[in-house]
């Protein structure tokens, strides 16, 4: 039977910016296409948000179960679950390593602020959706953020992780929880699909760019070693 454990390979640069420039080709392309109300996107955005809209006059025990399911999104959040993060990495000298997991962290708000801007999409109609908010609409926030959250996550773990079965779950879990944030979104009537699709595309583009150039990429100077230097102190 052979052993479950894997080496941690070195992951290229190359292919790192390949997948940074899918990401923010994507948020353009998507972008472009709100801008000129591309017809095809428009109406495949409409559809997926008439069929997932859970109505104005939803239960206040799913509007609830909502609110809490989309929480991952925000920015207090992930600074609550990451900030122990990185105090842990500081004590123990490891401040390449904080600095690249914090910049996508604190940043991916502001920059998703301003592709806002940029595009300037109003959010859905619904009474009860997107109608109660006075911020723009792509890319989603809320997407952008849980996406940044899990890929700083995996990157900074998977130096950690010596057996595909953990690594695949990991996985696994981090996706699971990057859709169901986003189809919060939809379901809340708060996004269109494209909103949340281009907010995936610019967490994940982003996230990748500020670790390749940082060097926190797994095998690179600011990654996590395989064992963790003792405390200090």
């Amino acid at each position: 039977m052979s052993d479950p454990s894997i080496e941690n390979p070195r992951v290229s640069r190359t292919h790192a910016f390949t997948l940074v420039a899918v990401c923010f080709t994507v948020v353009a392309v998507l972008g472009i296409g709100v801008l000129t109300r591309f017809a095809p996107q428009m109406d495949l955005d409409g559809t997926v948000s008439e069929t997932l809209y859970v109505g104005d006059q939803r239960a206040i025990l799913v509007d609830g179960l909502l609110e809490v399911l989309t929480a991952p999104g925000v920015t207090l959040f992930r600074v609550l679950v990451f900030l122990p993060v990185v105090v842990f990495l500081l004590l123990r000298r490891l401040v390449a390593t904080a600095l690249w997991v914090a910049i996508p962290l604190l940043t991916i708000g502001p920059l998703n602020t301003l592709f806002k801007t940029i595009f300037g999409r109003v959010r859905p109609d619904f009474d009860q959706g997107g109608a109660l908010l006075d911020s723009l609409s792509y890319p989603s926030g809320h997407s952008s953020g849980i996406t940044t959250l899990v890929a700083v996550a995996l990157l900074l773990v998977w130096p950690l992780i010596a057996h595909r079965t953990a690594r695949r779950a990991v996985v696994a879990a981090g996706v699971l929880l990057v859709v169901v944030v986003g189809l919060t979104r939809m379901w809340l009537g708060v996004h269109f699909l494209s909103d949340v699709v281009g907010g995936w595309a610019l967490g994940l583009g982003w996230t990748v760019l500020v670790a390749t150039l940082l060097g926190g990429l797994p095998g690179h100077r600011a990654a996590l070693p395989r064992r963790l230097p003792a405390e200090v102190g």
